[in-house]
């Protein structure tokens, strides 16, 4: 086979053009391979990062890639938010609130999971998380506190149901054991932020 090439004429063998075939398969094989790791790096990475929060989010996406990049924008979006670990005096006031919530369930129920709710409200807002939608606030929240999401999300349900259906003895009592699952991670130093491989 002959070619041209900026102006020089070239002759390629039979041989000479199965070995470039050859290359060129094998130079394709090892970028296919390379994505396919990469893409199941990234999957890993995000699994064990947050946890079931990764199994909702694929659930609730039509597909995993999907999922992973909602994970990833939440991850971005929490890197803009000036999220700061509270002062001594802080968590102090926010343990002795808490206790005072707690003592009230025995008594109180109700007011006790709503109480512990606006605390874990307050808490939040201390820490840097925006005032927004509760699923956007569990969305922030999850990047750094991805173990304790779903307790969340169970105290939050049984928290926001008082007002329309009345709510079991027991399902009072699991909520004030979630909130309080919660309210231990949150009143800590924030954790350091696992790496994410880039998209």
């Amino acid at each position: 086979m002959q070619f041209e090439f900026n102006g020089a004429y070239y002759s390629l063998t039979n041989t000479q053009l199965i070995v470039i075939a050859f290359v060129f398969v094998i130079a394709v094989v090892i970028a296919v391979a390379a994505f396919v790791e990469h893409r199941r790096t990234k999957t890993l990475a995000l699994r064990n990062r947050f946890g079931s929060e990764y199994d909702r989010e694929v659930q609730q996406q039509s597909s995993s890639r999907q999922a992973e990049s909602k994970l990833g924008d939440r991850v971005a979006h929490v890197k803009t938010l000036v999220i700061r670990d509270l002062g001594a005096a802080e968590r102090e006031r926010f343990m002795t609130e808490w206790y005072r919530a707690q003592s009230r369930f025995v008594d109180h129920p109700r007011t006790a999971v709503t109480e512990a709710d606006d605390l874990i409200n307050a808490l939040l807002e201390a820490r840097g998380y925006p005032q927004a939608s509760f699923e956007q606030r569990a969305a922030d929240v999850s990047v750094n506190y991805p173990r304790v999401m779903e307790n969340y999300r169970v105290a939050h349900g049984i928290a926001v149901r008082l007002g329309r259906v009345e709510a079991t003895t027991e399902e009072l009592r699991t909520a004030m054991v979630q909130y309080r699952t919660v309210f231990d991670e949150l009143v800590q130093p924030q954790p350091s932020s696992p790496a994410i491989v880039a998209a």
